[in-house]
Parts: C-alpha cells; structure tokens; sequence
C-alpha cells in the first residue's frame, strides 16, 4: 500500500524540530507534522520568515533561530530550546545548501561541508539529551541523491578547503557525510541502548529555494532539464522525511526516498545508497573529526576509529592544487 500523509499516526503531545522549516521541504515537513497535532519548533535562519511561515502552517508552533554557518549561532538555538522544552520527540535536520554565495562559514569551514554537516552534527549533539530516553524519539537526516558524487574521504584540510562554493563534489561529499553520520548515530544509539532511533531520507528533485545558488555553468541545462521534467513539488519531496519522522514500523538506520524515476519522484519508499556511504571505518572516522572540529562531544562510550588518509597537496573538495 502506497505510504501517504494520511497514515501519519496522531502526533499530539510530541515536540518536533525542524531546520529550513520557513520554505520549500522543511515548511512542507514542518506542516505535515502539526497537522497531526505535533508542536513544531521551526529552527530557521530568518526570524521573520520563520514567524511567516508558522502562520501559513497553523497548529502549534514556535519559532527559534539557527544560522548554520555559525556554531555559536548552533549552540545558542540549542540552548534555547532546551531552556524551553524538557523533551524532543523528533528532530528533523533539513537545512541545507547547495552553491551558496559565500565560501567558508563563519568558523573557517567549506560551506557546504559546514551548513550541511557540522551544523547538524553539532545541533543533534546538543540536543539528544533531551531525546535518548524518549520512547519513539527519532533523529532524521536529509541527505541526497548527490551523495553518489561525494568521493573520498574526510579530514580537517578538506574541511577547511575554500573551493567548494561552485562544486559539485564538495556538495556531494557534504550528502554523503549525512548518511555516514546517520548511521554512525543509529549504531551508537543502539549501542547504548537509547529510546531514540535515527534514520535519513532524500527528496529527489524538488523545485525548492536550494536550487537558486549558483551552479557551475556546464550544469545549468541539465539542472534546468532534471527540474522541469522529473522533479516534484515540495508538498510531495517532503514525504520522505514525514515518513521517516513517523512511520511506526521503520526501524532505526531506515534510509528513505521517492519510489519512481531514478528516485526523483514518487511515493516514499525504502532507498539504496553508494557503496561509501555504508562504509563502517569512514563513518567512524568523521565522527571523530566532527567531534574535533565543532567541540562538540557525544556522551557515547569511546569507540577504536580508524587512522585518517595522508594528505595528498591537492585540495580534497574540487581536486585543484595548493
């Protein structure tokens, strides 16, 4: 039976968090949610977007906000929320971006590996006190399709390598370090036998405000093309992430995306990832450089990580030297 919103279970009494809530697929995740009766916490760059928002979902909502280039900005949203709530049954890490104007976040981080992986990992990490011991917590990630095209593999040079704005491979690697970390969460949580689960899900193509950066010029006719023939609207992009946020019968490490075209579109379904991003050692590995790099520990009994790669001279996002 195709998954919908309406197999949505009652949601009233959990507190929900999601990041980007303000457009595109987290204001469609953020709306699904409260209109099954959960508080939404809409964790968004823009107070005033984000208020904006809160009135278009209805239902019970708050406003925080969360500028993922800056890990200041992280550990104030977090100390907030946890200022006001006690608990946190589902926390939806959405926000993203792709082809971003600037270079380096405000801690000297590439920016897509910044905004799209250490600001969640840092978010979560601060965050899963208040989840652990909730029954039916969840933690999702939303990774995609790009993933496939994040090669190689992860250290502090590459962290920092400014040359990714315009990069394909930087945006993917960026995918990729989100389906490492969901999973490397998933098997920590187990291990600790916490009440909380964690799994991740991509949108396929979706026409949403990530794609207004500016892509690298030989890209332009085939995001064009892709976005008008096989990409969804956000309302339908959104249902990966409903479902994995919801979806009693999902286990934890469950990684979701559209059923039909190559997994751009359709009803939301159990999906295959790249041979890397199941690979035990490399998750191992960038959760210890996430934790070196954001200062942001987990309360996880200490694991035996991998040693690093050498460096190579060659900047690791785009493959250019020096």
């Amino acid at each position: 039976m195709t998954w919908s919103p309406a197999r949505i279970p009652d949601q009233t009494g959990r507190i929900a968090l999601v990041t980007g809530a303000s457009g595109g697929i987290g204001l469609e995740t953020a709306r699904g949610l409260a209109a099954r009766g959960a508080h939404v916490v809409l964790a968004c760059r823009s107070i005033r977007r984000g208020r904006a928002a809160a009135e278009r979902i209805g239902g019970s909502t708050e406003v925080v906000r969360l500028d993922l280039t800056s890990l200041d900005s992280v550990r104030r949203a977090a100390a907030q929320v946890r200022d006001r709530h006690d608990r946190l049954d589902l926390l939806v890490n959405n926000a993203g971006v792709m082809f971003p104007p600037a270079s380096r976040t405000e801690d000297g981080f590439e920016i897509h590996f910044g905004v799209n992986h250490l600001g969640p990992f840092a978010l979560t990490g601060l965050l899963l006190g208040l989840m652990t011991e909730v029954p039916g917590s969840r933690v999702v990630t939303v990774a995609s399709l790009a993933h496939r095209v994040g090669l190689g593999g992860f250290d502090a040079d590459r962290a920092r390598c400014a040359a990714g704005r315009r990069s394909v491979r930087a945006y993917g690697r960026s995918k990729l370090a989100n389906l490492l970390f969901a999973r490397e969460l998933q098997h920590r949580l187990a291990s600790a036998g916490a009440a909380a689960v964690s799994l991740a899900a991509h949108p396929g193509l979706s026409p949403t405000g990530l794609w207004h950066g500016d892509a690298p010029a030989g890209l332009r006719p085939v995001v064009a093309a892709g976005l008008r023939w096989l990409a969804q609207p956000p309302q339908q992009a959104a249902l990966p992430s409903l479902r994995a946020a919801t979806d009693p019968d999902l286990p934890g490490g469950a990684y979701l995306g559209p059923s039909g075209l190559f997994g751009s579109r359709g009803a939301p379904v159990p999906a295959r990832s790249s041979r890397a991003s199941r690979d035990v050692a490399a998750r191992a590995r960038l959760w210890r450089l996430s934790e070196e790099l954001t200062g942001v520990r987990y309360d996880f009994p200490p694991v035996s990580v991998p040693a690093a790669e050498p460096a190579t001279g060659v900047c690791p996002v785009t493959g250019a030297r020096g």
